[in-house]
């Protein structure tokens, strides 16, 4: 792999939700200018806009089987070092010939995980630097802290006061910060504006419950709690809903669905509710809210940390399960009522993404200064050079 340093970078994103593919695509519409990107991912149709130079190969799940493996592979305990290793699964197989075959022919400079741990260790055993995209959560385990102590880098998309204290200082020492990348709210409207394209009142007092799109829905039942003790409010979800048979539901509570603006209902309210998946994390601190953070599960505790993180950078009223009565929506208003806004936009840089593919250009233009000096290059490799 010598190539020199404008090699191309390989970007493996994740199918679950959208934040994945949403960063990734911000990232490589701006890197596509440096070098060609290929991106690597089970769906196709979570990706906003991406330039047309960018290449896409489309790769079986290496998290949903394909028929049902013998029970003695299936059986078969997984060590300590990995996550996700299923034994007898053909789709994992085939995922990773795709990625290794993309390595032997493209000689990357660079190969992006956003996330896999173990695709980030395949990387370092193929002879490619890769990139590990962080995520919070408790990730001291063998299998995180492997990917992350073989990676060249290490890309986090959140404001680096949003850091988990714990993370070792030899990580924190190779971590870009992309605060707010993947999320563009520089043509977020006025509160104004938002309303009159809603045709919501100008004057209601406006909460809006903001679901996610990586989990299986916002339980409504706490939500008939909040909203029937809120009665001179107007309470809006939007996304995915759980609703449960023993619910009451207040006239002043409305379930708008799967909506394509998001931002839109952001700038509209005056009081915001949320999990603290990333994406949703950014857009609420680009607008500056009243905000109550419930984290929703996930695996290695993800939400739980970031909560933690988004309490202790004094961003959000954080509360450990939905509430169960009336007191206490009231009593975390009155804490979402006294953030600061101007600390919650801080969180978000505005060209984020072009940062990160600046970092990503240099550091695959670093790694390889020199490439091919005293070395075989890859003709000898493949029998075109003698001695």
């Amino acid at each position: 792999m010598t190539e020199g340093p404008r090699g191309a970078v390989g970007y493996f994103v994740h199918h679950q939700g959208r934040g994945h593919a949403e960063r990734a695509a911000a990232i490589a519409n701006r890197l596509i200018d440096c070098r060609p990107v290929t991106l690597f991912c089970a769906r196709s149709d979570i990706f906003p806009a991406l330039d047309p130079r960018i290449e896409r190969i489309a790769i079986p799940s290496l998290f949903e089987a394909e028929g049902t493996a013998p029970p003695r592979l299936d059986a078969m305990p997984t060590p300590d070092t990995l996550h996700c290793a299923p034994v007898g699964w053909p789709t994992i197989t085939r995922a990773v010939a795709a990625i290794t075959a993309w390595f032997d022919d493209a000689a990357p400079a660079l190969f992006v995980t956003d996330v896999s741990a173990e695709l980030g260790q395949l990387a370092r055993i193929a002879s490619v630097p890769h990139v590990a995209v962080l995520q919070h959560g408790d990730r001291a385990d063998p299998g995180h802290m492997a990917s992350y102590a073989a990676a060249a880098g290490l890309l986090a998309p959140y404001h680096a006061d949003l850091e988990q204290p714990e993370r070792p200082r030899w990580m924190q020492a190779k971590t870009h910060y992309a605060a707010g990348v993947g999320v563009d709210m520089t043509a977020l409207p006025t509160r104004e504006a938002a309303r009159a394209r809603l045709s919501l009142s100008q004057d209601a007092d406006i909460v809006l419950v903001l679901a996610g799109g990586g989990g299986t829905g916002t339980p409504t039942a706490p939500l008939t709690l909040g909203a029937r003790d809120d009665a001179g409010a107007q309470w809006f979800t939007i996304g995915t809903i759980a609703s449960e048979w023993h619910e009451t539901p207040p006239g002043n509570l409305r379930h708008m669905g799967w909506v394509d603006n998001p931002q839109d209902w952001i700038a509209a309210a005056d009081r915001i509710v949320s999990s603290c998946g990333n994406t949703t994390v950014q857009m609420v601190c680009a607008a500056g809210k009243p905000w109550i953070v419930v984290p929703e599960w996930r695996y290695f505790d993800e939400q739980l940390c970031k909560a933690d993180a988004l309490a202790r950078a004094g961003v959000a009223a954080v509360a450990p399960h939905w509430p169960a009565h009336a007191g206490r929506w009231r009593a975390l208003w009155d804490e979402a009522r006294a953030i600061v806004p101007e600390r919650q936009r801080a969180m978000v840089h505005d060209d984020a993404a072009e940062r990160a593919a600046r970092w990503l250009d240099h550091l695959a233009t670093d790694l390889w200064a020199g490439a091919g000096v005293g070395r075989r290059d890859r003709q000898a490799s493949e029998g075109q050079v003698t001695e």
